[in-house]
């Protein structure tokens, strides 16, 4: 749980490292500057910017009974971002799998992707599909509703 909170920490101690620096030469507008793009750096790749998280096993069995499909992601991952920044609202109607808390949701990645962690892989009807373009994804969320 912790490992998924380093990027987030490193972002706002190098902002606050910067923004420090720049208070030292009295450049109080590029410091205030520095710390609010590296704040904005760690909440993007913070786990709040993703719905609520929850085991493999759990997101498998709810899929079963409502179709939605599973998405296995991770912090820091980009193409995570992509994905949920562009589903927008619509993100939680996808049951998400964090694999850096869950080690079934991590097996279940590298099953499907030949030993490799890659995400985001979104399992519908039981197919894995690895890092889909979003808007086949909303797309796919749009026909099921």
């Amino acid at each position: 749980m912790m490992r998924a909170w380093v990027p987030p920490m490193l972002f706002a101690l190098c902002g606050a490292v910067l923004a420090t620096g720049q208070i030292s030469n009295g450049n109080l507008g590029t410091a205030a500057a520095l710390l609010l793009a590296f704040l904005a750096l760690a909440g993007v790749n913070s786990p709040l910017i993703f719905p609520k998280s929850i085991g493999a096993r759990e997101a498998q069995r709810r899929s079963e009974v409502d179709g939605r499909p599973v998405v296995f992601w991770r912090p820091g991952c980009v193409y995570c971002m992509r994905l949920r920044m562009r589903l927008g609202r619509s993100a939680g109607q996808l049951h998400w799998v964090d694999i850096w808390r869950d080690r079934a949701g991590a097996a279940a990645v590298r099953a499907a992707n030949d030993g490799n962690e890659t995400v985001p892989t979104i399992v519908v009807a039981g197919r894995p599909h690895t890092n889909p373009d979003p808007a086949w994804v909303r797309e796919l969320l749009s026909s099921s509703a």
